[in-house]
């Protein structure tokens, strides 16, 4: 079941976050001292409740039958009724069970909702077989910017709704 979380389950999102992330930190050599912006490191409760009551985000989760929450995505509307998908990730040992496909499937019926025509994502852009996922699923790579914070290339995509 996927649903929109309440304020008392951030701090289950940073786990399932930094969880999932903590995963592609340790396949590309991504540490807190050479990339400490991303977002395996840098999530933390204070930084979703900033963007759950500030920025207004919409944040949704995937449970199990049980309650577990297992993946977790969240919604940052822009101008131009377009948004930018963040965070989207399942923990590892729930992946490749379709969680992924249903938080996407979401997060676009969600963002449409709300009037958005388009959705946009950053991904590691040496994460090949993340962005060969989103391209199947309707991305279409625009660009890439190098950021001195970072030891990646950040990837950018986005998908007509």
């Amino acid at each position: 079941m996927i649903r929109e979380i309440n304020k008392g389950e951030i701090a289950e999102c940073v786990r399932v976050i930094r969880s999932s992330f903590k995963t592609v930190a340790d396949e590309f050599g991504f540490t807190c001292e050479n990339a400490p912006r991303f977002t395996a490191f840098a999530t933390t409760e204070e930084r979703l409740l900033y963007q759950l009551e500030i920025e207004r985000r919409l944040m949704a989760a995937f449970f199990s039958d049980d309650g577990q929450m297992l993946g977790y995505y969240s919604l940052a509307f822009q101008d131009d009724a377009a948004c930018e998908l963040n965070n989207l990730c399942v923990l590892p040992e729930f992946r490749h069970r379709q969680v992924g496909d249903a938080l996407l499937s979401d997060a676009c019926i969600r963002a449409k909702r709300r009037g958005c025509t388009r959705m946009n994502i950053s991904i590691v852009e040496e994460n090949e077989r993340l962005r060969r996922w989103y391209e199947g699923k309707g991305f279409v790579h625009t660009r890439t910017q190098k950021f001195d914070f970072f030891p990646f290339t950040c990837g950018y995509m986005e998908k007509a709704l």
